[in-house]
């Protein structure tokens, strides 16, 4: 099957946002969309159940987006389910093609060989982190931001932190900005939570800043703030003034 996995007239997997932007940020969303390639069916999966995290950040995109106006800054943007395959996982793991998601089974992922995971691969995550990576070879002081959402409650257990910042071998520009975030008024911030950022966890952070020695940054927000376009907006102008106040404080900006 290969890249002939999806159809012609389907859309691309990576959506591309202001290339020639003038911002070092690149935004990236690895989990932007929900889409399944028509080949696929619907894995198994009813519509309410491609509304819940388990088949995308919600709320990102639209963060994204209006971050990418904001800041002048190139985008990519994950167009396909992170159920088909998940973009921020190695695809030798078994997190990449979830069988099981937050106690859900995903029948259209149980038992897939190798061939089937190939095309997956090459139809989607392939293109995806191909069009990453040539904006960060055409931009080498770039500073790499990953986007995320987070569930509020996630399998009973509340999740209080209203944002939060992941870091693993390159803390400084992740603390920069949780201490920006802190003196906003009455946001609870976290660090490397709900989530750790890790080699065997993350896909984009490492690969494609961590080994180049880039500034990164991984940022997490409740998806209550941002299901709507109010707190997609809200959320989007807080980042696109905060970012360039933490290159600042670090003294990353005079890579500029």
């Amino acid at each position: 099957m290969g890249a002939g996995l999806l159809g012609a007239d389907e859309a691309a997997p990576a959506e591309v946002l202001r290339p020639k932007g003038k911002s070092r940020f690149l935004l990236t969303a690895d989990h932007a969309g929900r889409a399944i390639p028509r080949a696929l069916g619907d894995l198994g999966l009813s519509a309410a159940d491609m509304d819940r995290h388990i088949a995308w950040d919600i709320g990102i995109a639209g963060v994204t987006r209006r971050m990418s106006a904001l800041l002048d800054a190139p985008a990519v943007l994950q167009t396909y389910s992170r159920l088909v395959i998940d973009c921020n996982r190695k695809p030798g793991v078994a997190s990449a093609f979830a069988e099981v998601s937050e106690a859900t089974e995903i029948p259209g992922n149980k038992g897939l060989g190798t061939e089937a995971k190939a095309a997956r691969q090459t139809a989607i995550f392939d293109p995806y982190h191909a069009a990453i990576e040539g904006l960060i070879t055409a931009r080498p002081e770039t500073v790499y931001v990953a986007m995320h959402s987070f569930t509020p409650i996630y399998m009973e257990q509340a999740r209080p932190m209203h944002v939060a910042v992941l870091y693993n071998r390159s803390p400084r520009l992740s603390r920069a900005l949780a201490a920006l975030l802190r003196a906003e008024s009455g946001l609870v911030v976290g660090e490397n939570a709900p989530y750790q950022l890790t080699d065997e966890t993350d896909y984009g952070v490492p690969v494609h800043a961590e080994a180049r020695g880039l500034d990164y940054l991984e940022i997490e927000i409740r998806q209550d703030l941002v299901q709507h376009e109010s707190g997609q907006a809200e959320w989007a102008e807080r980042l696109a003034r905060l970012l360039p106040l933490a290159l600042e404080t670090t003294g990353a900006e005079s890579k500029a």
